[in-house]
């Protein structure tokens, strides 16, 4: 066996060259002011209207609130004018000062639909200003200058990203020490230091405070997907809950038909060859269809679950449950209405859990209420309608929230059973619940099984 080995060659030439730390980190920073400062900068951006969903703009009249919406934008505008008034009472009156005020109020006015390029203007406008206007204490931001080129850096950075605030502050910083030397003869002093201190200042406040808010969406948006997750597991927990608890009632019917199926032929003396065929049938399809519900629903069950011993509870064993709920402290009583008869066991294991249920969110939640459990058979189905009163004393009950599965289950047996289902407060500060669970006639229901 010959065994080969191929080596890959770094191909010659600038592009097969091995680049230092040092240049990657400053290519990458050149990337990103290019991206930032440079592509697209005159890109059409408007400034959206603000949200009024806020604590104090929720308190506003109808008419002011759609006013508020509108208050970035008035702020903005309010401070380009104060620069353009600057300006005017800095210049003598006439062209010049007309021309100083416009060229500090546009690049302000700009931010709002071009954030970028109002950058740009606002340097081209400080140095047209600095060169037609009358001050020749400061250098090279004129007072009108000042304040209109610090307004740009603090809105820019608001509706740009952090990393474009940093780059802003260096680019001031170049432009300002690059003016002073260039053209700054003549003038008795400077205010770069000033612009660039007050400037990193402004830019840091606004850079943390829009940081916050990234990492506040971020958080909610994380808590949305988290609420949804435990949410959707809450659900197929009490799926399968409810999937476990129909496996035993099926399977123990499934194979009471067998065991019937079985023992017929030996309860009639001579029977049919017919009828012994039709028993065996019948035997070996129960024996198949528990077979298959116990291969498909025994996925199901977790690898420490048990079968209970004792048969899935009905609606004859809520006694039992209410005499337990009234030693665990809440006063409960049970009423029935129409004639008492027997329901599918599905319906019966249904409607106990739910019972089950709400008195324990009775007990978790107003504990030393009062309840009553309503139970009413009617021709097509059965009601139910568990209410509990108000606690005595609601200032003392510790918040427990629970683990969300008690009226996810509920809706979950209900949605089964195709039954109707509501939850609402009372009037006098309870909670209610009404079910109602469908049961069709024992006629409709072979029909509909033909």
């Amino acid at each position: 066996m010959t065994q080969t080995t191929h080596t890959q060659t770094t191909p010659p030439g600038p592009a097969g060259r091995q680049r230092s730390p040092e240049f990657r980190f400053a290519a990458d920073a050149l990337r990103g002011l290019r991206q930032d400062l440079f592509q697209h900068a005159f890109a059409y951006r408007p400034l959206l209207p603000m949200s009024v969903d806020g604590p104090v703009a929720r308190r506003l009249p109808g008419r002011l609130k759609e006013y508020a919406a509108w208050a970035p934008h008035a702020t903005v505008a309010a401070l380009g004018v104060l620069a353009a008034l600057v300006g005017l009472a800095d210049s003598e009156l006439g062209l010049t000062a007309l021309l100083c005020a416009l060229l500090a109020l546009v690049p302000v006015l700009l931010t709002l639909v071009r954030p970028v390029g109002a950058l740009w203007l606002s340097f081209v406008a400080t140095t047209f200003t600095a060169v037609i206007g009358s001050d020749w204490d400061t250098w090279p931001w004129l007072p009108s200058s000042f304040i209109s080129h610090v307004v740009v850096l603090a809105v820019v950075a608001a509706r740009t990203r952090p990393r474009t605030a940093a780059w802003m502050w260096l680019l001031t910083a170049v432009y300002g020490f690059w003016a002073g030397a260039a053209f700054g003869f003549g003038h008795y002093d400077t205010d770069v230091a000033p612009m660039l201190l007050l400037s990193a200042l402004i830019l840091l406040a606004v850079t943390v405070r829009h940081i916050r808010r990234e990492a506040e969406r971020e958080v909610t948006a994380q808590q949305t997907v988290t609420e949804h997750e435990r949410s959707r597991r809450t659900l197929l927990e009490e799926r399968t809950t409810i999937a476990r608890e129909l496996h035993d009632v099926v399977a123990h019917h499934m194979s009471v038909v067998a065991i019937q199926a079985e023992a017929a032929p030996y309860r009639v003396e001579n029977p049919p060859e017919e009828l012994e065929k039709a028993f065996v049938t019948i035997r070996e399809n129960a024996v198949a269809a528990l077979t298959e519900l116990r291969r498909v629903l025994g996925v199901v069950r977790a690898e420490d679950y048990a079968a209970p011993d004792a048969p899935q509870p009905t609606l004859a064993d809520l006694d039992g449950l209410l005499a337990n709920v009234r030693q665990a402290g809440l006063t409960v009583d049970k009423a029935v209405t129409g004639a008492v008869r027997e329901l599918p066991q599905g319906v019966e294991l249904s409607a106990y859990r739910i019972v089950q249920e709400a008195l324990s969110n009775a007990l978790r939640h107003a504990p030393g209420a009062s309840a009553r459990v309503e139970i009413g058979y009617v021709l097509g189905g059965l009601g139910l309608r568990i209410v509990n009163g108000p606690p005595p004393a609601p200032h003392l009950i510790k918040p427990s929230p629970g683990a969300g599965h008690g009226i996810t289950g509920m809706r979950e047996r209900v949605s089964m059973l195709n039954g109707e289902m509501t939850t609402t407060p009372t009037a006098e500060g309870g909670y209610e619940v009404t079910v109602f669970l469908p049961v069709p006639a024992a006629g409709s229901a072979i029909e509909g099984e033909a």
